[in-house]
């Protein structure tokens, strides 16, 4: 997937999905956070894989246990939209605050597949994420 297509409307929403994951996650949020996937979901982060909404919030939840900041900016690859679905790629950098004083900058790549859901709104379906550099 290379460069992006699609209505401007839906590349500003799914955008727009994208922004609200991280502003949920600058402010610990996991009901705003958990709201960016669709319920039938599934998320891939290392080793971990949650399937469905309900645990997929959950595993945030673990996984945001050892941190008492987080914040991460994006740097949007590309999108390509083909009617209710889309496949993004995006670039993110983490600045983390573990809960023992450790301060970590991350750099990795999420690639998703957003849907249109029923109420109009763009969730993610599936999300996977690797790590691309640790410091």
């Amino acid at each position: 997937m290379r460069g992006f297509n699609g209505s401007v409307e839906d590349r500003l929403a799914i955008r727009q999905r994208l922004e609200s994951y991280n502003d949920a996650v600058f402010r610990n949020d996991a009901d705003d956070w958990a709201e960016c996937w669709a319920e039938d979901a599934v998320w891939e982060v290392g080793p971990h894989r949650a399937e469905g909404r309900a645990a997929i919030r959950d595993l945030w939840l673990t996984l945001m246990a050892g941190y008492s900041a987080a914040g991460m900016y994006l740097a949007q690859g590309s999108v390509a939209i083909d009617g209710d679905h889309a496949d993004s790629r995006a670039y993110m950098l983490e600045m983390l605050k573990q809960t023992d004083g450790v301060e970590r900058l991350v750099s990795g790549r999420y690639d998703d597949r957003l849907r249109r859901d029923a109420d109009g709104e763009w969730r993610f379906v599936t999300r996977s994420y690797s790590v691309l550099q640790v410091r």
